[in-house]
C-alpha cells in the first residue's frame, strides 16, 4: 500500500481487501468461464454497507464522500476482484440524490441500503445514437398519471440483476424544442413490475463478463411520480452524474494498474531463466516501471478530481483527462503484464488473460479515449467543436 493509499481511508482499504480475499482469482475465473453474475460478492458488498456509502445516514446509507466510494472500487480492482458487477449502484446514485423527489427518496434509498432492492441499470446508450444522447429515440409520452415508453436501449449492463433502472427518454420531439439536449426525461423504472409487460431484456455475449444487455419497451408503462425531476430536463440531470462516474471508473482503472504491477513485478522477480530472475534484464524491469510512473500520474489526477469534486466545483475537465489518463495506465500495465509472463499471461490460470480483457473496456466505455479528447480541445483549449 502506498503513502498516498494509507491517507485516503485507510480503514475503508483494508475492510474490503478482507472481504475480497473471501473471493479468490478461481471464484472469479469460474464465473468467467460460465458468464455468471456474481451474486455472492454482490451481496457481502451490500451487506457491508459498501454500495451504500454515498446515500445519506437519515436513507440508512453511510453518508460519506465520493473519495471513500473511489477507495472501495479502487480496492476492489486491485485486489483482483471486479467491482464492474455493481459499480453502477454508486454514480446512478447521484441522479436521484440530487434530482429526485423526497417522496421518491424515503421510497428507494432506504431499501437500496438495505440490500433490498438493487439500483444497477442505466438505459441511456442506444444502436442508433451512441455517444450522442440528444439523438436517442427511445420516447416516453404522458397519459394521465402515467408515461408511455416505446424503444430500445443497448449495453445496459446488469439489466437481468437490477431491480431499478434509471431511464433517460425523449417526452418532447427534437424538432419541438429550442435546444437540442431540451425534451429528454429522467425515469425511475421499477422493473419488477414490467418485465414480460412491455419491457424485454435480451443478454449481449462479449469478450469479457460484464452481463450487458439490450432492452426494449413495448408500450411499457411508467407512473408519473417516477418522473425525476421536472419534465425535458432529464439531459442536465444525467450529465450532472457524469464526473462522479468518470471519476469513479478512473478509479477503477488505478486498481486494475496496481494489480497489473503487483503481478508482473512478482512474477519478474521468481521467473528463474539461464539461472537468473528474468527481472534482472531492463527490458523486463522498464516496461514495468514505466507503467508504474504512468499509473501513479494518473492517481495524481484522480485525486484532484475528487478534491474539487468534494469542494463544490465542476470538475469537468479533471474528471474526463482522470478517466482517460487512468484507462491509458491501466492498460499499459495489463500490456506490460503480459509481455512479461509470455505465453504464460494468455493462461487462464494465471487471470492475466481475463483481467487483460476487463480493463480493456475502459479504453471505450463508458466514454472513449477519443472523445475525452474532444472534450479537452474544446472545452479546456477553446478549438472549435470537432465533427
Amino acid at each position: 500500500m502506498t503513502e498516498t493509499d494509507a491517507l485516503r481511508h485507510p480503514e475503508i482499504r483494508e475492510e474490503v481487501a478482507k472481504l475480497c480475499a473471501r473471493f479468490p482469482d478461481e471464484y472469479w475465473r469460474r464465473l468467467d468461464t460460465d458468464r455468471a453474475y456474481p451474486t455472492d460478492f454482490v451481496n457481502a458488498l451490500t451487506e457491508s454497507g459498501y454500495l451504500s456509502v454515498l446515500i445519506p445516514e437519515e436513507y440508512g446509507g453511510s453518508g460519506l464522500p465520493l473519495s471513500a466510494a473511489a477507495a472501495i472500487l479502487e480496492e476492489v480492482q486491485r485486489s483482483g476482484c471486479n467491482g464492474a458487477a455493481c459499480h453502477a449502484q454508486m454514480y446512478t446514485m447521484g441522479t436521484v440524490l440530487r434530482h429526485g423527489t423526497q417522496a421518491q427518496k424515503e421510497r428507494y434509498l432506504p431499501e437500496i441500503a438495505a440490500g433490498r432492492l438493487r439500483l444497477q441499470a442505466f438505459g441511456v446508450t442506444e444502436p442508433t445514437s451512441g455517444t450522442d444522447t440528444t439523438a436517442l429515440r427511445t420516447t416516453a409520452r404522458r397519459e394521465g398519471d402515467k408515461f408511455i415508453v416505446n424503444g430500445q436501449k443497448i449495453w445496459t449492463s446488469r439489466a437481468e440483476h437490477s431491480d431499478l433502472m434509471l431511464l433517460l427518454a425523449r417526452t418532447t420531439p427534437r424538432d419541438q424544442v429550442a435546444k437540442k439536449t431540451d425534451g429528454l426525461s429522467t425515469f425511475i423504472v421499477d422493473m419488477r413490475t414490467v418485465l414480460g409487460r412491455g419491457l424485454t431484456i435480451r443478454p449481449i455475449r462479449t469478450m469479457m463478463n460484464h452481463n450487458s444487455c439490450e432492452v426494449f419497451f413495448d408500450n411499457m408503462e411508467v407512473p408519473a411520480e417516477n418522473l425525476v425531476g421536472e419534465e425535458g430536463k432529464g439531459f442536465r440531470y444525467i450529465l450532472s452524474g457524469m464526473n462522479a462516474e468518470r471519476l469513479l471508473i478512473a478509479a477503477e482503472c488505478i486498481g486494475d494498474a496496481k494489480w497489473f504491477i503487483a503481478k508482473a513485478s512478482g512474477y519478474a522477480r521468481e521467473r528463474q531463466v539461464f539461472g537468473r530472475p528474468i527481472g534482472q534484464n531492463q527490458g523486463i524491469q522498464f516496461p514495468i516501471a514505466k507503467a508504474y510512473a504512468n499509473m501513479r500520474a494518473a492517481e495524481l489526477m484522480v485525486q484532484e478530481g475528487l478534491r474539487l469534486y468534494e469542494a463544490g466545483a465542476n470538475p469537468g475537465a479533471e474528471a474526463n483527462m482522470a478517466k482517460m489518463l487512468a484507462a491509458d495506465a491501466s492498460f499499459e500495465a495489463a500490456n506490460a503484464c503480459i509481455q512479461t509472463f509470455g505465453g504464460f499471461g494468455f493462461a487462464e490460470e494465471y487471470d492475466v488473460e481475463r483481467k487483460f480483457r476487463e480493463t480493456r473496456l475502459y479504453q471505450v466505455a463508458p466514454i472513449s479515449t477519443n472523445l475525452i479528447l474532444s472534450y479537452i480541445a474544446e472545452h479546456v483549449l477553446g478549438m472549435p467543436r470537432s465533427y
